[in-house]
């Protein structure tokens, strides 16, 4: 079978690569280097012919995941009966039950599949806790698999590197969880998890994306119980105070709380800077710089793009 590949042949660069799945490889067709020879066919195992037939037959285990410690591809002892479905003996089951005995304890013999478990685990347990989506546990899966990979977790603890792992997680996908959020519901204390989460940014070259502060909106918003038409005049706000590059180098909550502070007054919606700030997660010192930093922005106008043309150039 011919595909094309986007990482191409590393050998010549092609990207024209044939598919062998008899014998499990990969080939280039131009240079005939076997680019890998561990395919695995991730299809069904059986063949159907009609719809209902092919709806009533389902896979026989469940898909790949990175949020297991094994990947989901381990294999169990399991059942009294043969392949027959005759009924073992006593002597037959007493074996099989010692061979799923050893069989466990071979999975967890080595150091890696026990920290994988011990961590997995825990992934788990943050991200049911969280309401984490399903892509982002797999990506902080993905993250603490590479940081393990790299020996940053040899005497330190599993947990902060599980809940740092997640919060970069969720910075990557825009998913707002703060990090004071996923420290509470981790069973190690914030600095700690603030101190893995560094080490994987130098450690692993993690890029993180700058957060919006427009994201940060409707969730103060519904900590306040604020009417809709404020929190989309905050909004509006920010959309101004960006026309004029005023968004860059702050904090972002505190930058969406201040907007939110200065929407209220407008709108005549009374709330004190103590408690939208409180909602927000920083400081009233915080809230007041950044509402002094907007107000000046707003202050002039923004310049129509011919306005802007006719501006003096420095020289």
């Amino acid at each position: 079978m011919q595909r094309k590949n986007e990482l191409g042949c590393p050998r010549c660069g092609s990207t024209n690569l044939i598919r062998d799945l008899e014998v499990g490889e990969e080939v280039c067709g131009e240079c005939g280097l076997v680019v890998s020879e561990e395919i695995v066919d991730t299809g069904p195992e059986w063949r159907a012919f009609t719809s209902a037939e092919k709806a009533s037959r389902p896979r026989v285990g469940m898909a790949r995941s990175l949020t297991l410690y094994d990947m989901g591809l381990s294999t169990s002892f399991k059942g009294t009966r043969d392949g027959r479905g005759n009924k073992l003996d006593a002597d037959t089951q007493s074996r099989m039950n010692k061979l799923k005995k050893y069989d466990n304890r071979t999975k967890l013999d080595d150091t890696w599949g026990r920290n994988l478990s011990i961590a997995m685990a825990e992934l788990d347990r943050l991200s049911t806790t969280l309401h984490i989506p399903k892509n982002v546990k797999e990506h902080a899966a993905l993250i603490y698999r590479k940081a393990l990979k790299e020996d940053l977790i040899r005497g330190r603890s599993i947990d902060a590197f599980v809940a740092a792992s997640l919060y970069a997680a969720c910075r990557f996908n825009k998913v707002p969880r703060p990090l004071k959020n996923i420290s509470k519901a981790s069973t190690r204390e914030h600095s700690e998890v603030s101190r893995s989460y560094r080490l994987l940014l130098r450690e692993l070259n993690l890029k993180m994306p700058v957060d919006d502060p427009m994201k940060f909106v409707p969730g103060i918003a519904a900590k306040l119980k604020l009417r809709h038409n404020t929190e989309r005049h905050a909004i509006d706000i920010l959309r101004k105070a960006r026309k004029k590059q005023g968004l860059s180098g702050k904090d972002p909550r505190g930058i969406a709380a201040a907007a939110l502070y200065m929407a209220c007054i407008e709108n005549e919606e009374k709330r004190i800077q103590k408690d939208i700030a409180a909602a927000a997660g920083t400081t009233e010192v915080t809230l007041r710089n950044r509402l002094r930093g907007l107000e000046d922005i707003l202050k002039d106008p923004i310049p129509t793009p011919d306005e802007a043309l006719a501006l003096p150039q420095a020289s």
